[in-house]
């Protein structure tokens, strides 16, 4: 047996042969060669491991964690578009107009397909797997009462005001809460691609410090010992170390720096810009509401209207995020749809007070006008802000895009670089060492 005293005696005489092999200086060669041969092979082999680790974190940040946070984003916005939609048509009377009832028809049919898609991405014990069911769960309920809206709508029956406040409520507590919670779980997926991919390859750095310190010294031994001052084969895998671990620590700093620039000049724009859209169609929606309502929905302590105060309220974290916007933005491409989508927000406001003045007359007529109406509306300005934005994200998207690829790109190589170098670093090393043997012989 193994460990019987046949085993024992086995291993006792391997050891007895190894000290005697290290008495004499080609024993102690040969066990050089050796380690040094196993450091090399060692930090290639770590830093193949650990940057293939890195690269597909990396690639996911491109592929898969930022598109579907991206898509998550739009869930929102579709569902938040589509009930902004509902209302304007609603307001426009018993004929509503095409291109308003087209523009829900593409919000929901968008918010179907991304659910779809998300499905595919998101395991149904997931966070967003929930998420994504209790949309798939909500979403018809919610379209049935629109279109019970639009039927007495169009019937001139008051009704259709109650089920138009139905079915925003409804958007407001399932809908819309649900879109919040699938983008907040893809968000935090894409942090955890991005943090895995910025993390630094600490085994493969100490790796190649032992190695090359294991190769220097060895070189001086030698130098000290046979007074040359360069042994070729110790001397290439000195080189491709040394080589492979500037190569691992230039191409890791620059993915980083890359991952850093895509955050901070895409990410996180991307994050107060859609927030910035999301507010403004819920002010708007909000607008639409508070002639559709005319007064019968209060908020909880009964003094004022409900959708008016909505409104206000989502117009001041509109105006917020539109700032921070502003200081995010590093570029003028960047930064100018945002100073667009300022001013229009200033005209939208402005516009919304001669809406309540208008109100407060009694003329309704009016009040619809000056809410739907083709020109000087406060839904002309909507839509200013609304394309204003839409290009501001669109840029940040491809801001991100184009530094994140940049990140996957500085990594790409290193892999099989660190394979190849770590092969060459290890022969070399064999055969510097057995260069020395072979004056033994």
């Amino acid at each position: 047996m193994p460990g019987g005293p046949a085993g024992r005696g086995a291993w006792a005489e391997g050891r007895r042969r190894l000290r005697a092999a290290a008495t004499t200086e080609p024993g102690r060669l040969q066990i050089i060669g050796a380690v040094l041969a196993a450091l090399v092979v060692a930090f290639g082999a770590v830093t193949v491991l650990e940057i293939s680790s890195r690269a597909t974190a990396t690639d996911d940040v491109v592929t898969r964690s930022q598109p579907l946070t991206a898509d998550a984003a739009s869930i929102y916005r579709s569902l938040a578009d589509a009930d902004t939609a509902a209302s304007s048509g609603f307001l426009a009377g018993a004929e509503e107009p095409r291109a308003v009832a087209e523009r829900y028809d593409r919000d929901i049919a968008l918010a179907s397909r991304l659910l779809v898609k998300a499905a595919t991405n998101a395991g149904s014990s997931s966070e967003s797997g929930q998420q994504i069911a209790e949309l798939n769960e909500a979403l018809p309920r919610y379209t049935a009462l629109i279109e019970t809206a639009r039927a007495n709508n169009r019937l001139g029956r008051p009704l259709g005001g109650a089920y138009l406040r139905f079915a925003n409520e409804q958007m407001s507590r399932d809908l819309l809460p649900a879109a919040q919670k699938l983008y907040d779980a893809e968000t935090a997926r894409l942090q955890q691609d991005d943090d895995d991919a910025r993390f630094w390859p600490v085994l493969s750095t100490a790796a190649g410090v032992v190695a090359i310190g294991a190769l220097l010294w060895a070189q001086r031994r030698n130098y000290r010992r046979t007074n040359r001052v360069f042994n070729h084969g110790l001397l290439v895998a000195t080189a491709a170390s040394t080589v492979l671990l500037l190569w691992l620590a230039v191409g890791h700093t620059v993915a980083r720096a890359q991952l850093t620039d895509a955050d901070r000049h895409g990410q996180q724009s991307l994050k107060v810009l859609g927030d910035a859209r999301i507010n403004s169609l819920k002010a708007r929606a909000n607008e639409n509401l508070t002639v559709v309502a005319r007064g019968a929905v209060l908020t909880d302590d009964g003094k004022s209207d409900k959708y008016e105060t909505d409104y206000t309220a989502g117009m001041n974290r509109l105006g917020e995020q539109l700032h921070l916007a502003q200081r995010l933005a590093d570029d003028s491409a960047g930064r100018d749809p945002v100073d667009a989508a300022v001013r229009a927000v200033s005209e939208w406001q402005e516009r919304h007070k001669d809406v309540t003045r208008t109100d407060r007359a009694g003329d309704y007529d009016g009040v619809v006008r000056k809410v739907i109406g083709a020109k000087g509306s406060t839904g002309e300005s909507f839509d200013k802000v609304d394309a204003a934005l839409e290009k501001a994200l669109a840029h940040e998207q491809r801001e991100f895009t184009a530094a994140a690829k940049d990140a996957r790109g500085a990594l790409s190589g290193l892999p099989l670089g660190a394979a190849v170098l770590g092969v060459l670093g290890a022969a070399g090393a064999v055969l510097g060492i057995n260069r020395r043997l072979s004056e033994y012989r």
